[in-house]
């Protein structure tokens, strides 16, 4: 059998990744609009429906990690893609129950499409060039949402939701071909140990992997939760409406253009990103980004011409890139330090996604309570303090070295 390197298999990992992501996609751009013609009688239901899928995963992470564990990596990729490619062609239904299952089994892909992207990841990677490969997974598989959600927009408009289900359900289909060719069997790495308790226990008696845990928690709250959810409602509180070139953009449109922006510069950012971390050092890259990251959240409150401020917002973007490649790579670090790397990067998965899960139900009850501007205020002193933390975590690594 012939020899795929490494980087080639992340590469279609993550090509495999943004094929099966089309159709998810699309909905976030079509569904809030086309929500009649799937047989919805409320806007309350796409809410549910777009968000069932991130409830789903949080059980499902433990259960489809195990299965990892015991059946290797191809078979649970094949998987993915099938039941991407039923799920896709399922979204020209009707019916909201219909929708809530078919969701609910996107849940299920998305768990096997990560979960086998981060232990092919942990297992063909080193110390010097995880953060590079990780970014490159993480720039390249975000082509399938601007992909979707440019796609997806164009069909729906012209054909309706149901033949845009099935355009983009038949174009998840060439991720097969990706995955027989490039993915070998297994790629997990093996370990011979004998107390699996012991194992499992290790991991958690470790200050390092708590770091991460939490870091993950908060900044997969903030940026896939609260800052995604309520971006469009803070520009419109901003100004709900602005005039460029003779075009008038609403807050959603100029919401989704900053959205796309950050999945437009990914493929490039992600890994470069990632690169520095193996370079300088990943702690060293983490404080830092998460340092902009505050000062950026906090000058959300500045009375600055509108032009500024959404440079604010593309600073927490490229901020979030950064932030997820590093975090990604930090995370992987650890799973590689362990006898089994897979079930850190489960629990590792399991944690973004009660971040991500949680992010916009906090920031909706926050807005409530107190306000965006008192939210945004309190997320820059939050990252200002890991930052700190991080910051003090690179010292001590100085001085260890320095000895």
């Amino acid at each position: 059998m012939r020899e795929i390197k490494g980087k080639t298999q992340v590469i279609a990992v993550a090509l495999v990744t943004a094929f099966c992501l089309l159709g998810d996609s699309m909905l976030y751009i079509v569904l809030p609009i086309y929500w009649q013609e799937a047989g919805l009688s409320s806007l309350w239901e796409v809410g549910i429906l777009l968000s069932v899928n991130r409830l789903v995963r949080v059980p499902l992470g433990p259960l489809v990690g195990k299965w990892y564990e015991r059946s290797g990596g191809r078979v649970g990729l094949i998987a993915a893609v099938i039941l991407a490619f039923v799920t896709t062609m399922s979204y020209g239904l009707h019916g909201f129950w219909l929708w809530l299952v078919m969701r609910s089994v996107w849940g299920i892909a998305w768990t096997f499409l990560r979960l086998g992207a981060y232990s092919l990841i942990v297992s063909v990677s080193e110390e010097d060039n995880r953060g590079q490969l990780m970014g490159l997974y993480n720039g390249l598989y975000r082509l399938g949402s601007l992909g979707g959600m440019i796609a997806g927009a164009f069909l729906a408009s012209i054909y309706g939701l149901a033949t845009t289900a099935v355009v983009l359900g038949f174009f998840s289909l060439p991720a097969l071909v990706l995955v027989f060719r490039y993915i070998r069997p297994s790629f997990s790495k093996r370990h011979v140990y004998t107390d699996a308790a012991a194992i499992s226990e290790s991991f958690w008696k470790q200050r390092s992997v708590w770091a991460v845990m939490a870091t993950a928690l908060v900044v997969a709250m903030v940026y896939q939760g609260m800052f995604a959810s309520a971006l469009s409602r803070l520009i419109e509180l901003r100004q709900s409406v602005f005039e460029f070139g003779g075009l008038v953009l609403g807050a959603a449109v100029m919401a989704s253009l900053v959205q796309g922006m950050r999945w437009g510069w990914e493929p490039w950012a992600a890994p470069w990103s990632g690169k520095l971390s193996d370079r300088y050092g990943r702690k060293r890259i983490f404080a830092c980004a998460l340092l902009a990251a505050a000062l950026f959240f906090g000058l959300l409150q500045t009375p600055v011409a509108f032009p500024f401020w959404v440079c604010f917002l593309l600073g927490i973007q490229m901020t979030a890139t950064v932030l997820t490649t590093v975090m990604d790579a930090l995370a992987a670090d650890e799973a590689a330090r362990q006898a089994n790397s897979t079930a850190l990067m489960t629990v590792y998965s399991v944690v973004t996604d009660i971040g991500a899960a949680l992010g916009p139900l906090l920031a909706f009850w926050l807005d409530g309570r107190l306000g965006l501007e008192s939210m945004f205020g309190g997320i820059a002193l939050i990252l200002l303090a890991l930052a700190i933390w991080w910051g003090y975590q690179q010292s001590r690594i100085w001085k260890r070295n320095a000895l």
